[in-house]
Parts: structure tokens; sequence; C-alpha cells
């Protein structure tokens, strides 16, 4: 009934407002055959005919790329099925996606796991080259806005990517790309634990030079703690138009997720509990979600140039319960862009290329956060958080941004790549109500003033420069050395600067700057492919919320890793992948937390090893299986270090037989050994240690229909 409350209030508002420790540990990539997982390391003969968009813009052979890219195809997405994505980027090196509840998660890209406002900020989200949000208001549960069961592809870049692609690629960036539109047609109906249900199909026709495709996907899980559930939507068109020397495409995606939340278990080793483990300390919360994108490329040649430009309008409409805050305020918020991205390329005649464009985008975006009931719990916390609004704000944002870059070769095996992009990002915020800390109506609270702070009409903005310097040396036929110095930025989020607490009345902040220095060897021979790379990554203006929650540039971190990445073919029939991730992510800045100096401490939520094997097998063209063993390495759970969880093993069996051309089984037992753990662990000064718990032994089975 309370939910039903809430969401009454939000009605009213809108009309009256408008696996254990390990030494070495593994992360899958998967390779056998070019449609599968394939890294930059992975053999030329297999990746010169692997395409990708998200180091340059536009599509480039996987071999002749100097970035950490990797790919993952759409034999292994047919395989695994996603139910989240977090199964599927989880075997990419140096990334560490948190699920947390439903299709909720925190995401990591040689970084610590994030959290808060900056950590969706960290890192750019896209489909076809489309960021999902604006970079002024991201959600750190944005990858669920994307068409990931349908994609033909998922390419990750870990490290900077703020030379093409501007603010929030800090870290890295992850690229959902879509298949391309012409004739198909299957549906596939599944099923799993909890009432389980999904039905997923494509359906394309080609005719006459102009091609469509319809791809979607339903889900409804019905959850595995209680008073939880998802039920989600996804439908996406996409078409492509012949004209001889020019081409269009493009599409739409619309997404519509209804969540209910189960909150953190709290305890110490709450996660062990088989009945508390069950629980959901909050069954009032939820999460819904709408959104759209559409957009449409035109790509033509004039005079030796290859052009490109793409217009897209976006609209993202969410509500959800904060039930991490006290009183559990309710979030209210949309926002609406209109953009565009272009770019030109060409091939000059010494061997040179190079490659420029102007992007820009206008986003207007609306706040509103209240509470509906008055808030429980000690006499500061009942004095200090009102019951009623907290905030009510608009933010018109707006985004221009060009690029260059250049590739020369400098000797036959040498080639030498620059690249900068310079853009500037500007604020205008309307503060809806009363400012300052009172409630809203005016009113002061007890304990020197309320909580939340509304500052004053203001307009700020931010210039960024981003530069990369790469060298390429080629060893001989099937070895490599690459060096990579590049910078990555991202400008305050909307909600930093005007989600003020307390005291602060001003957010007087900087763009956070990450540099990266990287070194990577790649190459094989026969049955054996391989790649290290080592990486040092310096980060300066981090934002920071102080004792006092005030958000201020306070902090400087310093990333240091090597990823090991290797294939190996056992026999025929038979590979085993191996990704082994080192890193140490430190505090560089003296701050007392809990009484203690952190500097120099580990970052919280930052795994020194974790990974994963994984064997795969075909006997034959129409069966293929994989053993896939999931390993997470112990990680503090505060910035004092006093805290910790022990990591954990999980064991999963996919396998997937072709009965016929049109008739296609798939199998998959996830956590084989109902090994209890924790998908992600945290600690706080109220509450303690508190997960989100991981899910028991299950299964699932799906049938597919190819029927054109």
């Amino acid at each position: 009934m309370r939910v039903v409350y809430l969401r009454v209030k939000i009605y009213k508002y809108r009309i009256l407002e408008r696996l254990m420790k390990r030494k070495l540990l593994f992360t899958v990539i998967a390779w056998a055959a070019s449609s599968y997982s394939v890294e930059t390391f992975a053999q030329e003969q297999i990746v010169e005919e692997i395409q990708v968009i998200s180091t340059s813009r536009r599509s480039e052979g996987l071999s002749d790329v100097n970035a950490a890219v990797s790919v993952i195809g759409e034999e292994e997405l047919s395989l695994l099925r996603l139910m989240h994505y977090q199964e599927a980027l989880n075997r990419v090196p140096g990334v560490n996606v948190n699920r947390n509840n439903g299709q909720e998660s925190l995401a990591s890209i040689r970084s610590p796991v994030l959290t808060g406002a900056g950590a969706c900020g960290a890192f750019l989200m896209a489909e076809n080259g489309i960021p999902l949000r604006s970079n002024s208001f991201c959600n750190v549960n944005q990858m669920f806005d994307a068409h990931t069961e349908n994609a033909e592809r998922i390419e990750v870049v870990r490290g900077p990517s703020s030379a093409f692609w501007g603010s929030n690629a800090m870290h890295g960036m992850i690229n959902v790309i879509l298949p391309d539109p012409g004739e198909a047609g299957s549906l596939t109906l599944e099923a799993g634990p909890r009432g389980t249900r999904r039905v997923q199909g494509r359906f394309g026709t080609e005719v006459e030079g102009v091609s469509n495709l319809f791809l979607f996907n339903g889900i409804e899980e019905t959850g595995y703690q209680q008073d939880s559930g998802v039920d989600q939507q996804k439908l996406s068109w996409l078409y492509e138009l012949d004209f001889g020397g020019a081409q269009i495409d493009g599409g739409f995606t619309l997404i519509n997720l209804n969540q209910e939340t189960a909150g953190y278990v709290t305890g110490t080793d709450a996660y062990m509990d088989e009945e508390r483990r069950k629980t959901n300390p909050n069954p009032e919360a939820f999460r819904d979600s709408r959104n759209g994108r559409f957009w449409t490329s035109f790509n033509w040649d004039s005079r030796g140039w290859d052009l490109a430009f793409t217009p897209y309008v976006r609209e993202v409409n969410m509500t959800f319960m904060q039930h991490f805050l006290p009183g559990d305020p309710i979030e209210d918020f949309y926002h609406r862009s209109a953009g565009f991205q272009s770019g030109a390329y060409r091939e000059l005649n010494n061997g040179a290329s190079v490659a420029l464009g102007i992007d820009g985008e206008s986003t207007t975006g609306k706040l509103l956060q209240f509470q509906a009931n008055p808030t429980v719990g000690s006499a500061f916390l009942r004095n200090t958080i009102p019951q009623g609004k907290h905030y009510d704000f608009t933010v018109d944002a707006g985004m221009i941004g060009g690029f260059v870059s250049f590739d020369q070769p400098l000797a036959e095996n040498l080639t030498f790549s620059f690249g900068v992009r310079v853009e500037k990002v500007e604020y205008d915020y309307d503060n809806l109500m009363i400012d300052g800390r009172t409630d809203d109506q005016g009113v002061a609270c007890g304990f020197g003033g309320c909580r939340y702070s509304r500052p004053s009409d203001r307009g700020d903005n931010f210039t960024n420069v981003s530069p990369k310097v790469a060298l390429s040396y080629q060893l001989d036929d099937s070895n490599r050395l690459d060096l990579r110095v590049q910078r990555g930025f991202r400008a305050p989020q909307a909600t930093e600067l005007y989600r003020l607490q307390n005291a602060q009345t001003v957010a007087d902040l900087r763009s956070v700057e990450l540099d990266s220095f990287e070194l990577a060897y790649s190459g094989g021979e026969d049955v054996l492919t391989y790649s290290a790379s080592v990486y040092l990554m310096d980060k300066d203006n981090e934002i920071i919320t102080n004792s006092s929650r005030e958000n201020l540039n306070g902090a400087a971190t310093r990333h240091r890793g090597f990823e090991l990445a290797l294939a190996y073919d056992l026999r025929d029939d038979m590979t085993l992948h191996v990704v082994s991730n080192y890193a140490k992510h430190t505090y560089e800045h003296s701050q007392l937390s809990g009484g203690i100096d952190i500097k120099a401490n580990e970052v919280d939520t930052a795994p020194n090893l974790w990974g994963n094997y994984r064997l795969t097998w075909q006997p034959s063209p129409t069966l293929r299986a994989e053993l896939e063993w999931v390993n997470m390495g112990e990680y503090f759970t505060n910035p004092e270090n006093t805290a910790s969880y022990d990591g954990h093993d999980i064991v999963n069996i996919r396998a997937q037989y072709q009965v016929s051309e049109d008739w296609t089984w798939t199998f998959a037992v996830l956590n084989v050994f109902d090994e209890f753990y924790a998908e992600r662990a945290d600690w706080t000064t109220f509450t303690g240690d508190r997960y989100f718990v991981g899910q028991p032994l299950r299964a699932f089975a799906s049938v597919t229909w190819n029927f054109r």
C-alpha cells in the first residue's frame, strides 16, 4: 500500500508543479572465431574483418586500432542470452560491473566501482554511438537504457576516450551496436526460476534498396528477494536507404522499465544467512524508467573526403525511491536533448589519415525530489529532513566540441597518432523553490538548518582540452607494441552543482581530469594469442562530498594496473580463454574519514585481483558449450580500509544446440555450486556491513524459431 501511496504523491506533485582470496585471478575474453569476443591482442588474420566504431567514430578494422578495445560478438551474446549486461561486460579485461538489484548496476573500467553522481560521469555509455544520456545528466544505472539483449556486438574501450567522444569518456566507454537492417526473422521464448519469462525477436525486410529491422525484448521476473521484480520492454527499429553516392541509416530505441527494488541486506555476512538474504529491507522501493532515442546518419563522399552527419533526439524519464537516504525521498526526473555528431575522414597520398569533426547538443532537464512521509529515526534526522519537497529545479545545458585526429607512418613498421578535442559545456540553472535550506514552506529546520540546500539561480561553464598521443610498432607479422598517452575529462554533473546540502550555497567545481600512460604488447601464432597491458593513471579534481556534505574538488587518486589476456587452443574443438587483472587504486590526498587519514589507502570497492577462466567446446557446427569460472578477489568496503569483503568464486555452464535450420535450444545453469555470495558489498557508518546478495543456483532454457 505504501508504494501506491507514494506514487499518488508523485502524481500530485506533477499536477501541482508539473569468491575467495587468490594470487592469480582470471577474466574471460571469448575467442575462437571472428564472431566471438575479440580483443585487440587477437591475431591479425582473425580480427582484420572485425569492425569497431568506438575508437574513431567510424568503422575500422580492429587490427588497425591503437586502443585498448574489446568486442563481444553476436555468437557469444547469443550463447549468453543476457538477463543482465553484467554477464557480458565482466568478461572484458579491466571491467568490473557490480550488479545491484533488478536491472541496476555500478560500473568499473580501470577504476574502482564508483558511486554517486560522478560515478556515471566517469564512463560514456552509448548505443550505435549515441550516448544514452546527456553528459550533464547521467545516472549510474544508465546501461539498462541500451538494447543489449538484441545487440550484434558490444564494444568496450578501456581508458580515456575523450579525444574523440568528449566529457564522460574518462575511464572508458561501452558502446552497444545493433544489427544492420535487412532480411531477418526469429522468435525466442525463454523460461527460468521464480516465474521468469522472456520473449525476444527480430523481423527485417529488404526491398528495392530499402532495409528495415525491428528488434524487441520483453522480460518479466518475480525476483529472488521479497517484494522485488522486473518488468522491462525494449523496442528498436533500424533502417537503411542507399541512394548510390549517399547512404542514409538510422532508427530509434524505446525502453520501459518497471522495477520493485530490493535494498541492501545489512549486518556482517548477512549474505550468508539463508533466510535474511531473501528479505527486502525496502519493500516500498521502486524504479520506473521510460526513455527513447531517434537518430539518422547521412554518409557520403565529397572530393576525397568521407563525410558523416548524425542528428539525434533523446528523452529520458525516470522516477524512483531513494531508499538509501533517510526518509525514502522520491526523485522524479526527465531530460530532453537534441544534438548532432559530424565527422570528415580522408586518406592522404603519403599514407597518413586525418579525421575531424564537430559535435553539439542542447538539453533541458528537470529534477524534483520530495518526501511523502515524515522522517523516522533520531531527533537529528527528524528535525533536519522535512517532509515535502526538497529540490525542484530545471537546468538548460549546452555542449559544443570539436576534434581532430592524425595518423602518420614514420617508418615501415612504426606509426604515430595524434588527436585532440576541445569541448565547452554550459549550464543555466533555475531554482523553482525557495532558495536556501528551509522546508518547502520557508520554515527553518532545527539543529542549525535543513539538510537539503537550494542555491540561487546561476550559470556555469566548463572548457576542456583532451589530447592523445600514440605510437605503434609492428615487431613482426604477429607481434605489436603500442604506447598511448592521453587525457580524459568530465565536466561536473548538474546534480553535483545544484543539489547541495547543509550550509553550502555554491559548488565552485572544476572538471575532473585523468592522465593515462599505457604500454601494450600483443601477438600470437598458431594455437596461442596473448596481450599484456600496463597502465598508470592519475586523476585530479575528483569531486567528493566532505564530512559537512559539501561538494568539493577535494580528491586525487592513482590507478595502476596490469592486464594479461590469452587464448589457447587445447585441441581443434576446445579453447581455454584466460584474462588476469591486477589493479591498485589509491587515495593521493589527505582527508580524515572516521578519524583516519585515508591518504595512500586503497579506494573502497576496488579488488586487486579478479577475473575468470572459460573453457569453450564446439564438437560440431550445431553444438557448442562453455564452462565459466567467475572469480572476485577481496576488496575493502570503506575508505578507512577497516572493513572488507572476502570475495567469491562462481561457476556457470551454458550450451546451445541447433536442432535444425529453423530451431535452436539454449540452456544455462548459473551458480552451479549454489555459492552464497554478494554481488556488491558496502559499508556505512549508519548500517555497518551491507550487501546486494547474489542469486543461488538457477537454470534457464530457451527455444529460438528462425522462420526466415
